[in-house]
């Protein structure tokens, strides 16, 4: 049986570390930042590469340890791919899903019905070891944002975001089916032969 492999994850959201460990699967011990003495990383990139880039970077000249980050956000086409890079603070405060969510669904009410909620979630993973930033990966999904929120599963903008193919939102869906698709789970799916070769 081969070694499990470690990754750490910059990231504190215990929601992220345990899609990303679901996907990635057991042959990988997945741990994050939470209760760790690392310091914040601030986002101060204007796309989801640099962001990305700046917390696998920071953190691994830290530790030893190969660290896997991702910056993700959803995109919607009538707010010109707004919230975008600022999705986790898009109403002021970092992490406050619910006023975050009030904010896309007032923004959006102030178009025409006939105006299309085309949007997508977008992830950028990039993977770093001792300072240097060495692949990075991107998966995007598509789908529209309903009206209402519908779902008591997932976090972030899960409740108002209906995926292509679909009649219930990521929130709705079942953790299997929304890992199979999600934006998260394309980027990785193209990271795991880099990973598998090189961690």
């Amino acid at each position: 049986m081969p070694p499990i492999k470690s990754i750490l994850i910059a990231t504190g959201n215990s929601h992220k570390t345990e899609e990303i460990a679901a996907i990635l699967g057991s042959q990988y011990s997945v741990e994050d930042l939470a209760g760790k003495d690392f310091p914040k990383v601030e986002e101060t990139g204007t796309t989801f590469l640099e962001n990305a880039t700046l917390k696998a970077v920071e953190i691994s000249k830290l530790t030893d340890q190969w660290v896997l980050s991702d910056d993700s956000g959803l995109e919607v086409d009538a707010l010109n791919g707004e919230p975008g890079v600022y999705s986790a603070r898009y109403a002021g405060e970092e992490g406050n899903d619910a006023a975050n969510n009030e904010k896309l669904l007032t923004e959006l009410a102030k178009f025409p019905t006939n105006v299309p909620r085309t949007a997508r979630f977008r992830c950028v993973i990039v993977i770093a070891k001792n300072g240097e930033r060495l692949a990075h990966f991107s998966g995007a999904v598509e789908g529209t944002i309903i009206s209402q929120h519908c779902g008591q599963g997932g976090f972030g903008y899960d409740p108002l975001f209906m995926p292509d193919g679909f009649e219930e939102t990521f929130a709705q869906l079942s953790l299997e089916t929304k890992n199979s698709l999600s934006h998260r789970s394309r980027a990785l799916e193209l990271a795991q032969p880099w990973i598998s070769e090189n961690i």
